[in-house]
């Protein structure tokens, strides 16, 4: 199913407790569950994502090219089973969404140096240049985000982030993830 964006205006959110709702977490007891956390998960989710959708929508692309494309530029000459371990997805899934940044010159496809068989995806000048502009319109977003916080709060982000990903799965990310910070388990 594919992502749904609103672009209507919302209410505002409410920070009282209704009865027969639960706590919003702000306070109580230990049980009290992050509703507010939650909610802002979602709504940055939102908002990180929806700049790249109206730039990918020119395209008739959606979030899973834009997913593809990441990380293919990224990782240029990615094996596909090697993209389809990162992005957890379906071969079938997958195979539709290249097909069609492949056919839109965004993505080729090479045969591996050694092994006819493997494909290796690369992006075009094009899906460079695209890559590029989406890259950036999320890194303005995260500028936005960090000015005044205080310093050092972009290591205690990627701390967060971090812990959000399965213990099991973070080496791996480790690997994929490049940063001009150390980003070691802790």
């Amino acid at each position: 199913m594919a992502d749904v964006n609103f672009k209507s205006a919302l209410p505002p959110l409410s920070r009282e407790n209704k009865p027969g709702q639960p706590d919003s977490g702000e306070a109580g007891g230990d049980d009290a569950l992050p509703y507010d956390l939650i909610e802002l998960l979602f709504f940055a989710y939102r908002d990180f994502t929806g700049d790249p959708d109206e730039v990918l929508a020119q395209y008739e692309f959606g979030r899973a090219h834009h997913r593809v494309l990441h990380f293919v530029e990224r990782n240029p000459g990615i094996m596909v089973t090697d993209l389809l371990g990162i992005l957890g997805i379906t071969k079938q899934s997958l195979g539709r969404v290249l097909k069609q940044l492949v056919d839109a010159g965004i993505i080729e496809q090479r045969e591996g140096n050694h092994d006819r068989r493997q494909r290796l995806l690369y992006t075009t000048e094009t899906g460079h240049a695209l890559a590029v502009d989406l890259t950036r319109l999320q890194q303005k977003r995260l500028e936005r985000a960090l000015i005044g916080l205080p310093d050092g709060s972009e290591e205690t982000i990627r701390r967060f982030l971090l812990q959000m990903i399965d213990p099991d799965a973070r080496p791996d990310i480790l690997k994929l993830v490049r940063s001009s910070f150390d980003l070691k388990e802790r």
